[in-house]
């Protein structure tokens, strides 16, 4: 294992590489400028951090938050934030719901799906439902976009749909298909597709940090370690919401971004949450890996390198590396692979700390 670069989340050139300060931030929020937007899903931990994110660096005319339930839009709606906010909307309504979608879509310019079945075992348990909402909603949300003349549509994706082990993953890479084939049935309507990949969010919900901390306060004897050597991408929630803002500034329709971020052992984690606290090993789950990709070596041979991030083409007739001639990017390598175990960018006890700081204020 390689560990090149200890990742600091307090150095300007990396913390703030997403972040709409920057020169692709700042010609985005004059777009979103009395813009019309719409999160499905919307009511989520990102839903929630992209809503603030666009509420205090952007000026829309409308935030429609569409979700399935109507207890999390009303604590969402009575956040001091958002409370009696006159651009949000509050859209009761499921991504399965083609008509639905349509209706949430009127007037809407920008799309973020970030509505999702994400639970794997849940997932394993009642694959219909994951399939009837991960992959039949994506193509409700195409078919609705170009009905409505959306302008663009960000679809939010995970490292599990690289070469997917769980049918949660593979619903994704099925999701993600979708999203890049919905450019060729735009036509006239000139809707744009493209899809975010990243992988887990430091201290979301299900995460293994929370479920460690929450081990320690009920005072267990160990912290269940499933295989030591077992690696996973991290990335802070600001800098997800970040991520997907800036790749709606820059997408031309089909690309799959990828954001460049550091990985860490999950045997690192549990150290850092509980230094004194023994572990014992419990074993891989079943649809679990031991190491997370986000790009596999076949994605490679259509994958170009920007400073803070990738870009796996699509495979169009009319696309062109062209499209990204005013921008620094470069192939890959032959061979490439965007793994978690052979990063070139680690973390580190204190650099987990940071970016633990940057979930409680984001």
């Amino acid at each position: 294992m390689k560990h090149e670069k200890i990742f600091r989340p307090e150095q300007p050139d990396r913390d703030n590489r997403f972040t709409p300060q920057g020169e692709i931030g700042k010609r985005l929020l004059k777009r979103l400028d009395g813009a019309n937007f719409l999160i499905t899903g919307g009511t989520g931990s990102f839903g929630n951090a992209m809503v603030a994110r666009l509420l205090t660096y952007a000026n829309p005319a409308r935030v429609v938050i569409m979700s399935r339930d109507e207890h999390k839009q009303y604590e969402m709606q009575i956040k001091p934030e958002f409370a009696n906010h006159p651009a949000l909307r509050f859209f009761i309504g499921d991504v399965r719901d083609q008509s639905r979608l349509e209706m949430a879509m009127r007037d809407v310019d920008y799309v973020v799906h970030a509505a999702a079945l994400k639970h794997i075992p849940a997932a394993e348990y009642n694959p219909f439902e994951c399939i009837h909402t991960n992959v039949l909603g994506a193509q409700n949300v195409v078919h609705a976009a170009i009905h409505a003349g959306v302008k663009r549509v960000i679809a939010l994706s995970t490292d599990k749909a690289a070469n997917p082990l769980n049918l949660y993953g593979a619903s994704k890479l099925a999701s993600d298909k979708i999203f890049v084939a919905g450019n060729h049935l735009s036509g006239s309507a000139k809707t744009r597709f493209s899809v975010v990949r990243y992988g887990n969010v430091v201290g979301s919900r299900g995460s293994v940090i929370p479920f460690f901390r929450k081990l320690v306060d009920e005072g267990a004897d160990s912290l269940p370690i499933t295989d030591e050597r077992m690696t996973r991408f991290w990335i802070t929630l600001s800098q997800g919401v970040d991520f997907v803002l800036s790749c709606m500034e820059i997408m031309h329709g089909g690309e799959i971004f990828v954001p460049k971020i550091p990985s860490m052992r999950v045997m690192d984690i549990a150290k850092a949450v509980a230094p004194n606290k023994p572990h014992r090993v419990v074993g891989i789950r079943p649809g679990e890996k031991l190491h997370e990709m986000m790009i596999t070596e076949d994605d490679a041979r259509h994958t170009i390198e920007m400073p803070d991030r990738y870009v796996i083409e699509p495979a169009f007739n009319w696309w062109s590396r062209e499209s990204y001639a005013d921008r620094d990017f470069k192939p890959v390598a032959e061979g490439f692979q965007y793994s978690s175990d052979s990063n070139d960018e680690w973390i580190d006890e204190a650099s987990l700390a940071g970016m633990l700081m940057d979930c409680a204020t984001a």
